[in-house]
């Protein structure tokens, strides 16, 4: 599926990759003619100069392009692999389960949340899931109004203690519109089956060069696909800045500027 994507994000990318190995092999057969021709007139009785050198100037221009083509081809190469990677690794993040509440509510995938929901993970102890969660607060009635939705996943085992404060926003903690209450439920997601969970990030943080102890956040498209990652807290007010309301005269028109994909 990885690869089948890949093809549909860069459909024009095996034709470039086919002209670069046609033009290699066109290349390299001319080089190979050239060199035949060059070493009789460098040898003997049949010594021509002139030529020689015309020959060799064929064969070098055969060498440059060859070895161009060959950049090229890897680079495309590269990029390939490269995309094919990230997209397996956006399918195994899809796959993922969460449900509602700690143990209420049946599981269900990332998947089912594209179109509707900005997840954000925050993986890392206890206390930093909780300190993450207290930074989120003055912004609630933001990012809800942005759709973005909070998955806590405390690597240490412990449950991090979740709870808005008395003084925070009357109309977040006591508001009876719409807003209000997606806001009390911005963090209400859990990670369901945590050893998928941990391997995923584990994976992530080997192919971002980030020690595996290390507290991280991923922030995710409306379409499911990783917008941005960091290590410690999450830039709450950044969000806010960055993301459209998914509401009123925003509604539809900005869905797909939620940031270029990592």
């Amino acid at each position: 599926m990885a690869k089948i994507r890949s093809e549909v994000l860069s459909p024009f990318r095996s034709v470039r990759m086919f002209f670069y190995l046609a033009f290699m092999a066109s290349g390299t057969l001319g080089g190979l003619i050239a060199l035949a021709r060059l070493l009789p007139l460098l040898s003997g009785s049949a010594s021509d100069p002139a030529r020689a050198a015309d020959t060799l100037k064929g064969l070098g221009i055969d060498v440059a392009a060859v070895s161009l083509f060959a950049f090229l081809y890897a680079r495309e190469s590269k990029a390939k692999d490269a995309q094919v990677a990230r997209l397996a690794r956006e399918e195994r993040l899809s796959r993922l389960r969460l449900r509602v509440g700690a143990a209420e509510g049946r599981p269900f995938t990332l998947s089912e949340l594209r179109g509707t929901a900005r997840l954000v993970i925050v993986a890392g102890p206890a206390d930093f899931v909780a300190e993450s969660f207290r930074r989120s607060q003055p912004f609630l009635r933001e990012l809800a109004e942005r759709a973005v939705l909070a998955v806590p996943f405390a690597t240490d085992g412990n449950t991090p203690e979740l709870r808005l404060d008395d003084g925070g926003d009357e109309d977040v903690i006591d508001g009876g519109d719409d807003v209000a209450r997606r806001s009390k439920r911005l963090w209400q997601l859990t990670p369901v089956y945590i050893t998928e969970w941990a391997q995923w990030l584990d994976d992530q943080k080997k192919l971002a060069g980030v020690p595996s102890d290390s507290p991280v956040y991923l922030s995710l498209r409306m379409d499911g696909r990783v917008r941005g990652s960091g290590v410690g807290y999450p830039p709450w007010q950044a969000f806010v800045a960055q993301l459209p309301p998914v509401k009123g005269m925003w509604s539809g028109l900005l869905d797909g500027m939620d940031g270029r994909v990592l």
